[in-house]
């Protein structure tokens, strides 16, 4: 994600390094590469000059601090102007009524229905009962999906197969969710592959009917300038509330990230990163600009970090970990809870630097297949107490994973380092400890 675009950014940035102050002459020629840079990221070009305009006013209009260099302002107020640009703050979903009404609309091929489900997850983790409704009366696979989807998340799918009325299903699923006592009811509509006359009209019906608190419109980051269109074209029609910027996480140019706000002047309040159901993170306009800007997200991290690791059991392994009782089940449980964060890639671009780094490897979400194998392949035993894995257990291992006897060596003698390792921080603490009960160490 954005990858293309930061790296030209960053090159723009290069002609200010050395300068010793700023000039019309050097601001003139970064704005030029940064404009060239958000047009090739698809960016409107209406939008992309009135930015890089905009930022040379400020850039000459300051004086630089002996301290800061050139470069450095100007990574300043780039941040300062993309965060503007992206929606300049965090907007929360609107959960007011009773129950609160999610009005989902967009073309067919969006992720519509996928990113119902998804909301549906994240506000049930949230402490909210959800009902989803079934609204797409022309796709039946949409239908079956939704109940697919529900029946995984435990979470109620209200559909009609024999209604071919969306605003019927729609009253109807109200009336259900009220009689559940659920507190916010999603509603999937149709999708088309166009945008036609009778699906405006047909949505602005089912808008009239239940009077949503939140309309979002869902929209495929990856058609760039023509989701910023088709986005105009749904808002003209529906005034909705939000939009759901999905496929985040492919070869995305991010056009339409940086352009749809100046466009329809609607916030981004979601964004999907995956296909997982834990893929969706509220969008935040000052974090995106600086993952942009090669600066990382740590917050963003944390925050997913906090969300699937529980702070008792985190504290428990780092007691093992400390007193070398760390086993091979406890390592294959982290595994399993790193996977819940998301896309590797992408948590790894969250890592100030790292982004940069990763940018052209390939990092599959696999990437822990092979380990999980290996660890799958081994008894209870030799689990607990990888030290008894002798010659013949690692051939019997290795055939049993799919993997050879160099792969099992090498995560055994991983495994073996990294327990060393904490072992030996284990004793400084102690250490440290003891020191402090001496009169010195006080």
């Amino acid at each position: 994600m954005f990858e293309n675009l930061s790296g030209k950014i960053e090159k723009a940035f290069k002609m200010l390094k050395g300068q010793g102050k700023i000039t019309e002459i050097n601001v003139a020629e970064t704005m030029k590469e940064i404009r060239k840079a958000l047009i090739d990221a698809d960016v409107n070009y209406k939008i992309a000059k009135t930015f890089t305009d905009t930022v040379k006013e400020k850039a000459l209009g300051q004086n630089v601090l002996t301290s800061v260099s050139p470069s450095q302002l100007m990574v300043k107020i780039v941040n300062d102007e993309l965060t503007e640009l992206l929606g300049g703050k965090t907007e929360d979903i609107n959960l007011t009524g009773n129950p609160t009404v999610i009005l989902m609309a967009g073309l067919q091929g969006s992720g519509k229905t996928t990113h119902s489900a998804k909301l549906a997850n994240f506000l049930k983790k949230k402490g909210r009962s959800v009902m989803l409704a079934a609204c797409d009366v022309y796709r039946p696979a949409a239908i079956e999906q939704l109940k697919v989807l529900g029946a995984q998340l435990d979470v109620p799918v209200f559909f009609e197969m024999e209604n071919k009325n969306p605003v019927s299903i729609a009253q109807n699923a109200l009336k259900a969710a009220k009689e559940a006592n659920a507190k916010v009811l999603i509603v999937d509509t149709a999708g088309r592959l166009s945008i036609d006359e009778e699906m405006m009209a047909e949505i602005g019906n089912i808008k009239k009917a239940l009077n949503p608190q939140e309309i979002l419109f869902v929209v495929d980051a990856m058609t760039g300038q023509d989701a910023v269109n088709t986005a105009k074209a749904f808002n003209d029609v529906l005034d909705f509330t939000g939009v759901i910027l999905t496929k985040l996480d492919g070869d995305t140019r991010g056009g339409a990230a940086l352009s749809i706000k100046s466009i329809v002047n609607k916030p981004i309040k979601f964004m999907g990163m995956g296909e997982k159901m834990e893929a969706l993170d509220t969008f935040h306009p000052d974090r995106m600009a600086q993952r942009i800007l090669g600066m990382g997200d740590i917050v963003s991290l944390v925050e997913r970090a906090q969300e699937v690791f529980d702070e008792q059991e985190a504290e428990k392994i780092q007691k093992k970990l400390l007193k070398d009782q760390f086993t091979f089940e406890d390592f294959y449980t982290q595994i399993q809870q790193i996977k819940k964060m998301g896309n590797l890639k992408d948590l790894m671009g969250m890592i100030p630097g790292v982004g940069k780094a990763v940018k052209d490897l390939d990092i599959s979400d696999d990437a822990f297949k092979g380990i999980e194998a290996i660890i799958n392949s081994m008894t209870p035993g030799e689990r607990k107490t990888p030290d008894i894995i002798n010659g013949s257990r690692r051939k019997r291992i290795a055939s049993g994973s799919g993997t050879d006897i160099q792969q099992v060596n090498q995560l055994l003698k991983q495994f073996e380092d990294m327990r060393k390792m904490m072992k030996s921080i284990g004793k400084m603490q102690g250490a440290g400890r003891s020191m402090r009960g001496m009169p010195f160490g006080r």
